[in-house]
């Protein structure tokens, strides 16, 4: 059963990270200027957050919290439980920030095939996507360094 866990665990985060570069090399590489094309990869985009980073987050989040409930000693380890928080946040961010900045991204650009769209709006929803990937990316960097680390994270008056 853990071995199973841990398996699902690391298939889930190879995903979050795999679909954030993804994201990030395709916000990098839209161009405006093109907007059949730029909606085209907006909604890779979208369906990029929507199908993989979403659900590849709740498998990460699922299974590590499956895990701690699995094998005992992770429940005294204060790393799992800081892991856990960080891995509620990018949940929470990913669903605020990211994915709902991939479908406004998405709605947008189709908007532009039909009228023109305020330049300043798109450039605002990409700095906000930006900050949302780099958030989530370092977020889950520290998960896995969290991971394979595993500090003891003492309090102070221990020693």
């Amino acid at each position: 059963m853990r071995q199973a866990l841990k398996l699902l665990h690391e298939l889930g985060a190879i995903g979050v990270i795999g679909s954030l570069a993804t994201y990030g090399i395709l916000v990098a590489s839209a161009s405006v200027r093109a907007p059949a094309e730029y909606a085209a990869v907006r909604h890779g985009i979208a369906a990029i957050s929507k199908w993989l980073l979403v659900p590849s987050l709740a498998v990460v989040l699922v299974t590590g919290l499956l895990a701690v409930a699995a094998h005992r000693p992770f429940l005294d380890a204060r790393w799992v439980w800081v892991k856990a928080l960080l891995g509620l946040s990018m949940f929470e961010g990913a669903l605020g920030a990211v994915a709902a900045n991939a479908q406004r991204g998405a709605d947008l650009s189709a908007k532009a095939l039909a009228a023109p769209v305020d330049a300043a709006m798109m450039a605002d929803l990409v700095r906000s996507e930006w900050i949302g990937l780099l958030t989530i990316g370092v977020l889950s960097i520290a998960n896995v360094v969290l991971g394979v680390w595993r500090p003891r994270l003492r309090r102070r008056d221990q020693k």
